[in-house]
């Protein structure tokens, strides 16, 4: 699999390899196809954050523009996508439209400063628990949001949270339309028969076209695009820089911060499907920057938070698309659309968005691994239900930030209870010369005491060190830490290792260290402990035995570090 260089588009690797008329025929027939899914999916994202389906369209066009154009990756697919749906609509609601255009321009830079500051990979190490949990809580939302224009209800304000749509559903459910029914179930119908007969039909837009059809050919009197967003406008909006102060800034960082997040997740999980399809690796920190870049010019575009899409990305791949060209031209195509059918999406029954969006809420719920997770652990189990229980109930950001903080806390758990403190009176196993593990066994003298530290040594479980120490009925004079098989040591560590040699030192104890690694003396040498080991560093425990032996044998030394009962 070929990797990309760091801060180069994969654009322009791909024009530096060759480009071909060939390749460039099937790439344009690639954006063509990736056009046609992503017209219906742009307009009902945008509906769904609460927001008219120009700002979708426009988003696609932007965004989906610069991230092909600037990303790291050679056939990913950008635009909106349900990940943002939730904190669009948060936004919106909490600071209109212009709150979402500053929120969106900030999660570009701090896209932007992620990318160059190399922190890709530290999206990898989201528990994936997490993410399926606030995913599969995102997918509850969505539908649960799309409940009212699939049962044509005419209530005008729905509250934002889940307890109380569906309280409002409840309370309004005798003005169910049994036209708005009608159109949402043959919707959801096209499309499974559409994806059932041929993953190649564009099962969306068939169903849309033939729902609206039905509609108009019918007169039914259900709501559309037209009556609910009179006036749309045609054409590209012109850019405009939105007025920035810094209590708006302060207020929207978090939500910035949000939107940054899911940005990241899902290009970088769409990127990596992508890798796998087509056998070139991309570069996840130029991906950010792309992101970046697209989120901002969305913004000011007027447009919505973007990322890349994997439903999309995939159906680039399966069409051919092999270079970013196959993404520019599906926005091009879409841009097109702006400019010339506009008036069409007028005839739209809201009632078909909805079906497509149920069905996009039933794709991201992933059940399949949210119940292989549920079976895998209790802590895993633990925090998926969790995430997804604040993702639904209580807020995104909240979900996120305890998913991921309990999660850890979890794991800190685990690590301390894999942490091992055990002293040797005998052994039977022990480390050579050249490091590995000898079968004979070795004579500890009675004034040597050996502790063998297994697992890292963190704040976590650092005091559990200490207490070993303390459960010794007399100091030896020589006490020997074995420390091949402590791989890790943070600055809770670090100062128990200090606490270690002060108590020592007060007991007259001399200390050896055995077979210490490069990442526990790199700390050790940075807090300048070495300086006042008053001990000794053994390369393996061979050395230390014989160190030990000789210092024994040392009258200067037994008189300096005489018993301490005497």
């Amino acid at each position: 699999m070929k990797n990309t260089s760091t801060f180069i588009p994969a654009l322009l690797t791909c024009l530096k390899e060759g480009y071909t008329l060939k390749q460039f025929r099937i790439d344009i027939i690639a954006g063509i196809t990736v056009a046609i899914v992503a017209l219906p999916l742009a307009m009902a994202m945008a509906v769904a954050s609460g927001a008219s389906p120009d700002k979708g369209l426009v988003t696609a066009v932007v965004a989906g523009f610069f991230i092909s154009f600037l990303g790291g990756s050679r056939v990913q697919i950008g635009g909106p996508t349900g990940a943002f749906v939730v904190v669009i609509f948060d936004v919106i609601t909490r600071f209109g439209f212009d709150g979402l255009i500053i929120a969106s321009i900030m999660a570009g830079m701090i896209l932007i400063v992620s990318g160059y500051a190399k922190l890709g990979k530290l999206i990898k190490f989201i528990p994936y628990p997490v993410i399926t949990g606030f995913t599969s809580g995102i997918a509850v939302i969505i539908a649960s949001s799309q409940i009212k224009d699939f049962l044509g209800l005419t209530v005008k304000n729905v509250p934002a949270d889940f307890i109380g749509q569906w309280s409002c559903y409840f309370a309004h459910v005798n003005e169910t339309s049994i036209y708005a029914v009608a159109l949402g179930v043959l919707g959801f119908a096209l499309i499974a028969i559409c994806k059932k007969i041929s993953p190649q039909i564009p099962s969306y837009l068939v169903s849309i076209i033939a729902v609206s059809l039905v509609a108009f050919i019918a007169n039914l009197p259900v709501e559309t695009i037209g009556s609910r967003f009179p006036n749309l406008p045609t054409g590209l909006p012109m850019p405009v820089w939105p007025e920035l102060s810094f209590e708006t800034i302060r207020e929207l960082i978090p939500s910035a911060c949000t939107i940054a997040f899911l940005a990241g997740i899902e290009a970088l999980l769409s990127a990596v499907v992508a890798d796998g399809m087509i056998g070139h690796k991309h570069s996840l920190n130029q991906e950010l920057i792309g992101q970046g870049v697209a989120n901002i010019a969305s913004g000011i575009f007027g447009g919505l938070p973007a990322t890349g899409a994997i439903a999309r990305t995939a159906t680039n791949v399966k069409a051919g698309g092999r270079t970013p060209i196959a993404g520019i031209a599906h926005a091009v195509f879409l841009l097109v659309f702006l400019y010339t059918a506009m008036d069409i999406l007028a005839f739209i029954p809201m009632a078909a968005l909805a079906a497509v969006l149920f069905m996009v809420s039933w794709g991201m719920s992933d059940v399949k691994h949210f119940t292989q997770i549920a079976k895998i652990s209790p802590s895993d189990r633990t925090i998926l239900f969790l995430t997804f229980a604040l993702t639904v109930l209580v807020d995104l950001t909240v979900a996120i930030g305890v998913g991921v903080t309990f999660a850890s806390l979890l794991f800190m758990r685990h690590m301390s209870r894999s942490l091992e403190i055990k002293r040797h009176y005998k052994t039977s196993e022990y480390e050579s010369q050249d490091g590995d593990i000898g079968n004979e066994n070795v004579d500890i003298p009675d004034d040597v005491i050996v502790l063998q530290i297994n697992g890292p040594l963190f704040f976590g479980v650092a005091t559990e060190f200490c207490d070993k120490l303390n459960t010794l009925e007399e100091m030896p004079r020589i006490l020997i830490l074995r420390m091949r098989f402590m791989p890790y040591l943070d600055a809770s560590g670090e100062s128990s290792i200090e606490n270690i040699i002060k108590v020592c030192r007060e007991h007259h104890t001399f200390v050896i260290f055995s077979a210490m690694r490069s990442q526990p003396r790199t700390i050790l040498e940075k807090a300048g402990v070495h300086k006042n080991l008053d001990g000794a560093l053994a390369v393996d425990f061979d050395h230390a035995l014989a160190m030990a032996k000789e210092l024994l044998n040392d009258p200067e030394f037994m008189k300096k570090h005489q018993d301490p009962k005497a």
